[in-house]
């Protein structure tokens, strides 16, 4: 009896065994579909930026997707980035994003920052004759081209009654802009924190003018056209977890200072300077805020920064920051 029992088992374990298979094989395939199905979130981000705020603030930790991060030198690879479909979202200052913008990239601006006008400030040697913006006529000005130190740089020759073709400008980036004024070959330096406070605690330049009225001083989160249609609820959460990190860094100053030294190399005292500066703090995109850019938007198109006059209410998408305002 046995023997036939098990005779007549064989079939039944067989097919057993091939139904735990099976089912094996379902969940597998199940977990890696929904492995597949796990949203990947591509951030660009400068060394010291957004990826060390959500992680020395703790909200970094339980996302319910992946952020693959991407590590860029300035914010021009970033936008560039973005418009290619290399990254879904990233930051940059708000006339480097409308450049981009108005070049046709699929972009939006979606969140941001505000931090005090007085941190982008134009910049001369401690031994240079110039004392105040009257003084620019005539002389070598560098800025980045396209964003806010071109900006500031016009701006500020126009607020002192000199004509912009009666200084010469020096489209520059950050690095070599600070080697050229040391060197002599500009006049004076048109550029933000962390440099303001690198520049004048660590070589002594002066500050003789700063944004001031002249700018809105907004840094753009920045998504793709295609993350905000096909990834929207996981922009939407990483959105509201920056704004929550960065409040808590404006209680957290020194801890903040500390961690992007650290990670930055860049000496404590001046992240410490730039951040009690700068106070930057998260912003909703409402209709103040989208005037206060046309307006400088406009300037910048006057000033032919702008190759053409925007509409930056089409430039921005409200409903992120509106939706994260309504839930709080």
């Amino acid at each position: 009896m046995s023997i036939n029992s098990h005779s007549h088992d064989r079939p039944f374990a067989r097919r057993l065994a091939a139904s735990l298979l099976a089912a094996t094989i379902t969940l597998s395939t199940a977990a890696a579909s929904f492995a597949a199905d796990t949203i990947v979130l591509r951030v660009g981000d400068q060394k010291g930026g957004n990826r060390s705020l959500l992680d020395i603030s703790g909200y970094a930790k339980d996302l319910p997707y992946k952020i693959e991060w991407s590590e860029f030198p300035a914010a021009a690879p970033i936008l560039e980035a973005l418009n290619a479909g290399a990254l879904d979202v990233g930051y940059t200052g708000d006339l480097s994003f409308l450049s981009v913008y108005a070049a046709g990239a699929p972009i939006k601006a979606i969140g941001g920052t505000r931090s005090d006008a007085k941190t982008q400030a134009i910049l001369v040697r401690q031994d240079s004759p110039i004392r105040s913006a009257a003084d620019l006529k005539g002389k070598r000005l560098a800025g980045t081209r396209g964003g806010w130190g071109q900006f500031l740089i016009d701006a500020t020759l126009e607020k002192a009654q000199i004509k912009l073709d009666d200084a010469t400008f020096a489209p520059l980036g950050p690095v070599d802009a600070k080697i050229a004024l040391l060197a002599g070959s500009i006049d004076a330096w048109a550029v933000w924190e962390p440099y303001v406070s690198f520049a004048t605690l660590k070589d002594k330049a002066r500050v003789i003018a700063d944004g001031e009225g002249l700018t809105p001083t907004i840094t753009f989160i920045v998504a793709s056209d295609s993350a905000i249609a096909s990834k929207r609820a996981a922009v939407q959460d990483f959105l509201h977890r920056l704004s929550k990190a960065r409040l808590w860094s404006l209680d957290h100053l020194g801890d903040y200072a500390k961690n992007t030294a650290e990670l930055t190399k860049l000496p404590e005292d001046v992240l410490l300077s730039a951040y009690t500066a700068q106070r930057t703090s998260p912003i909703e995109i409402d209709e103040n805020v989208v005037k206060e850019v046309q307006e400088a938007s406009d300037r910048a198109t006057r000033y032919g920064i702008l190759p053409k006059k925007l509409d930056v209410g089409q430039a921005v998408d409200r409903s992120f920051t509106a939706a994260a305002a309504g839930s709080n």
